[in-house]
């Protein structure tokens, strides 16, 4: 098996119709599609309904002189049943518009939601937030950037965000990430490997 190339490609899947299902926020069609099989042959036809959005990415802001990270804390409708409430912890994250990079998109964000102009952007991976429903990528950062005088209220209020940035003790939140208000994905990622590069990142300063 080769770890870095699947033996199936994207000519090993043929679409056979789609269906707009709601066209709002965001878009979900409804996909019939049939692919080849592991054992030979072909499967029979399968619909599924697929939340269709543009790139994204996220990014943790660090701190290396002071050892701190920042995180914004907001309101999400997905968490409304979650046990710690529906105000996550989370990095700053968003939507790729019209003919942004990954990098233009989160330093946009990064000014949007937390006030900071020009990080030094470090690249940490793409992945696919949930593949079984959704064609959304997430780009994800490290931010490097001075939080000494960060923090406060953020968001762009023409878009009803109303975003809290809070600055914390890098140590005090690895400690808490994994029971947490930080439950998700992109805000985990960027943590854990911050939480392993860490040291190196605060003897390059």
């Amino acid at each position: 098996m080769d770890v870095e190339k699947a033996r199936f490609q994207r000519e090993d899947v043929e679409i056979t119709g789609e269906e707009l299902i709601s066209e709002g926020f965001f878009r979900y069609i409804k996909t019939f599609f049939k692919h080849r099989l592991f054992g030979g042959g072909w499967s029979n036809t399968h619909k599924r309904e697929v939340l269709v959005k543009t790139e994204a990415a996220a990014a943790v802001l660090y701190d290396p002189w002071h050892d701190t990270i920042g995180l914004i804390e907001q309101f999400r409708i997905g968490a409304l049943d979650s046990e710690y409430g529906p105000w996550c912890l989370e990095v700053v994250a968003g939507m790729m518009e019209p003919g942004e990079s990954a990098e233009e998109l989160i330093t946009r964000e990064i000014f949007e939601e937390a006030g900071i102009i020009g990080p030094e952007l470090i690249a940490i991976t793409s992945y696919y937030s949930t593949p079984g429903c959704s064609n959304e990528k997430l780009h994800v950062f490290c931010g490097l950037c001075d939080l000494s005088d960060a923090g406060g209220i953020h968001g762009e209020k023409n878009e009803g965000e109303d975003i809290m940035l809070h600055i914390l003790p890098a140590e005090e939140v690895f400690k808490v990430m994994l029971n947490s208000r930080m439950n998700n994905a992109a805000t985990l990622v960027c943590l854990q490997w911050l939480q392993i590069n860490r040291e190196k990142l605060r003897k390059t300063i």
